[in-house]
């Protein structure tokens, strides 16, 4: 009957092993699958801020890894423990130090450890430290971005698509115009709500020059997983003379303009130096640089803008902007290279 006994504990003991090793082995590799492409990574850091999450991260899973052999371990030897092989005063202290002072010790190693990060995991500094200071308000289903001068007044206004100095404090303001929103570039920074009627302040400070993916991190609405936003880090030479390039952009005219007005274009959206000073949609000024329509939900193609344009709710549903399928094909052709000339 012993024997019974314990070769039904072993089994039940074995099983379970089993399923924990499994478990263990199927979060290990989710998380390199997870964490695939630089673009929008939290393990490839671009940022201080990410890096110092990213070393969070690694110290945190370094230390649950511990704890999981141990707790292992001790089950392993539990299921294979002949009965009455410790005395138990040996079992009493065999419980103290691996059941209460061993588990307490990590966990307290790690809860230090990440208090003590805290400060570079959300770093904050004062106002005069920023290089660059920026409002990225979040609207359904889109990214409204705007550039501050050294007065806190709007420089120029973009939408969708950031571009940041490498090597620089940068300042962002958070807002919401509708619903909650959340902001997030893992490769750059940790997420940060946006809410309306209130502003937060994130900061950022980019390490590395390239272009990185950030999604909205708090469920919006229907196109919520359409709402992306890309991060282009570039060098402080190359991020000025584009900053200089959007402050000093003059006045154009021509038949193409004439068309983008004429058809209503201009009540939603603005064009820097021209009549277009809408401000229900996205700003359009630069719109021929930009890498995607409609907040990352198609690149930018002149089929893809010309279909957006057509029917937006076939794009991303529940978007604000209403469809335009009467505009003649010469019109709507005449808008489309005249937006694509927008550099």
């Amino acid at each position: 009957m012993r024997s019974l006994v314990r070769k039904k504990k072993s089994s039940f003991i074995h099983r379970h092993i089993v399923i924990g090793v499994r478990g263990s082995v199927a979060l290990l590799l989710s998380m390199p699958l997870a964490s695939c492409g630089d673009r929008q990574s939290t393990f490839a850091a671009a940022g201080r801020e990410a890096s110092a999450i990213e070393n969070l991260i690694t110290v945190t899973v370094v230390g649950a890894a511990f704890v999981w052999l141990v707790v292992i371990s001790l089950l392993i030897y539990a299921g294979r423990a002949r009965r009455g092989q410790l005395s138990q005063e040996q079992a009493q202290r065999f419980i103290t130090w691996g059941g209460v002072t061993a588990p307490t010790a990590a966990l307290f190693a790690l809860l230090s450890y990440a208090v003590w990060s805290m400060p570079a995991t959300r770093p904050w500094f004062d106002r005069q430290q920023a290089d660059l200071a920026i409002e990225v308000t979040g609207e359904q289903f889109w990214w409204r971005i705007r550039y501050l001068d050294k007065s806190g007044g709007i420089a120029f206004e973009t939408a969708n698509e950031l571009t940041l100095p490498v090597d620089r404090r940068i300042r962002i303001s958070l807002k919401a115009h509708d619903v909650i929103h959340s902001f997030w570039i893992p490769a750059l920074a940790g997420k940060m709500d946006m809410l309306p009627g209130r502003t937060n302040t994130l900061w950022l400070e980019p390490t590395r020059i390239g272009s990185y993916r950030g999604p909205c991190a708090e469920f919006c609405g229907t196109s919520h997983a359409l709402m992306n936003l890309t991060a282009d880090v570039l060098s402080a030479e190359d991020f000025q003379t584009w900053q200089q390039s959007r402050a000093k952009r003059r006045s154009t005219s021509n038949h193409a303009a004439n068309a983008f007005l004429v058809h209503g274009c201009s009540a939603c959206h603005a064009l820097d130096g021209t009549q277009a000073q809408g401000l229900t949609g996205p700003n359009l000024t630069g719109f021929g640089q930009r890498k995607h329509v409609g907040a990352g939900a198609l690149a930018n193609t002149p089929e893809n803008l010309a279909r957006f344009i057509r029917d937006p709710s076939s794009v991303k549903p529940g978007a604000q902007m209403p469809a335009f399928p009467m505009i003649p094909q010469d019109e709507l052709n005449e808008i489309i290279d005249y937006l694509a000339g927008e550099t």
